[in-house]
């Protein structure tokens, strides 16, 4: 579990509390369910209307990978496509097939089925560099959904704080009520706003962060694939893969 996520986000909502507390105003003016039934009721509702069914359940997933710390492992694919490259320099190409059941990479594994395979490094730089482009892909797609919720809980906000304003102004001889009345109604916007700069939208940042890790260490492994089928010297292939890994640090 990645708790420094959790921890600032939680130090968000209270540095909002706090400081409503600091201004001397009550907090109960800041809670109310109705308010935010119409945020997240209309804001779910919308991007449901926006997104396919199966979208929306591998966003949610990817979601809560967000709160998931992961261990680096490039330092250990580096070690094993070095160690694969001088076994394929020793005993040709042909001889990876025997090891590849050993491969611990599922992208690397296939990578080097094509190179017995194929044989042909152009050829297996396209179809890799395909497939690593889909699934970029398909993992900006999760990005995405959570922009359009923090696009649409703001608009719902607004939408919240003119129906508490509707209601507060159908009557207005109540006029010790009105200040109160409106001051309610624009809770509705403080949760769009809030929500989508505290939830929706820092998620979405995390997860074209992790999106650009997975994809560079995708072409890492590709560069080694089409290395090793090349058979070029250990010692340029280690150079070329530190590059990947310097690019990877600075982002």
């Amino acid at each position: 579990m990645n708790l420094g996520i959790l921890l600032l986000g939680i130090i968000g909502v209270i540095a909002v509390f706090s400081s409503q507390i600091a201004n001397g105003l009550s907090i109960r003016m800041l809670l109310q369910p109705t308010a935010f039934i119409i945020v997240i009721g209309g804001t779910i509702c919308a991007t449901i209307l926006n997104f396919d069914k199966k979208t929306l359940i591998i966003a949610i997933k990817n979601a809560i990978e967000v709160f998931k710390k992961e261990k680096s492992n490039t330092n250990q694919i580096i070690k094993e496509i070095m160690q694969l490259s001088i076994y394929a320099r020793k005993n040709g190409l042909l001889a990876l097939g025997s090891v590849l059941d050993d491969v611990t990479d599922t992208f690397l594994q296939r990578g080097l089925q094509l190179v017995v395979d194929i044989g042909n490094p152009q050829l297996i730089y396209d179809i890799l560099s395909s497939e690593i482009s889909y699934e970029e892909e398909e993992e900006l797609i999760s990005s995405r959904v959570f922009e359009a919720l923090g696009g649409y809980a703001p608009t719902f906000g607004l939408v919240g704080a003119v129906l508490g304003l509707i209601n507060v102004l159908k009557d207005l001889t109540a006029v010790d009520a009105l200040g109160y009345g409106i001051a309610t109604a624009f809770v509705s916007t403080l949760y769009g706003v809030g929500i989508a700069n505290l939830l929706f939208l820092p998620i979405a940042g995390n997860l074209k962060q992790k999106t650009r890790e997975k994809i560079l260490f995708k072409e890492l492994i590709l560069q080694g694939i089409v290395s090793i089928c090349l058979q070029e010297s250990p010692t340029i292939l280690e150079e070329k893969l530190i590059g990947y890994t310097k690019t990877h640090d600075r982002g």
